[in-house]
């Protein structure tokens, strides 16, 4: 009975070991994913629907430009996120609390990996395309989540009216 026990307690402290790996080694992380990520703002834009292009440059000055920005409530846009740098960047929208938070895990695990339908992550020289449809009035943010890049100030405004 005590071996039993011993084992079923060795079995379980197993399992709370390895509970965090997947977790870690998927590359889910933190910014409320139980619901897809910008469902407050917004939802992923159909290409089609798209009436105005933004084009949207990253540099390794970590910065984008342009910083601010304005679009309608209701509006698809397609941004065109260019890197001028030689350093990968990431535009991804989100209220600023979510990417702090995002940024800080980042930061914890700057080898993981993520693809959501509110970001798109740019080797040097090339571009990306984001279409997004803005569906409530207020403020969105933009930034790049790349580890030293939040923090060194590479991000940006959306007003939505």
């Amino acid at each position: 009975m005590k071996i039993a026990f011993c084992n079923m307690l060795k079995g379980a402290f197993a399992l709370l070991l390895l509970a965090p790996l997947p977790l870690v080694a998927s590359g889910q992380h933190a910014g409320g994913h139980g619901s897809e990520p910008g469902a407050d703002f917004g939802v992923p834009g159909q290409p089609e629907a798209a009436r105005r292009s933004i084009v949207v440059e990253a540099g390794d000055d970590m910065r984008f430009r342009p910083a601010h920005i304005r679009v309608r409530r209701g509006e698809t846009v397609r941004f065109v996120v260019r890197n001028r740098g030689t350093q990968t960047h990431e535009f991804v929208l989100g209220r600023s609390r979510e990417l702090t938070e995002h940024a800080a895990l980042m930061r914890r695990y700057p080898d993981m990996e993520h693809s959501d339908p509110n970001m798109v992550r740019v080797a040097p020289g090339q571009e990306a395309t984001l279409t997004w449809t803005f569906t409530r009035a207020g403020q969105v943010e933009f930034a790049c989540l790349i580890p030293g890049h939040f923090e060194a100030g590479m991000r940006g405004r959306i007003r939505v009216r």
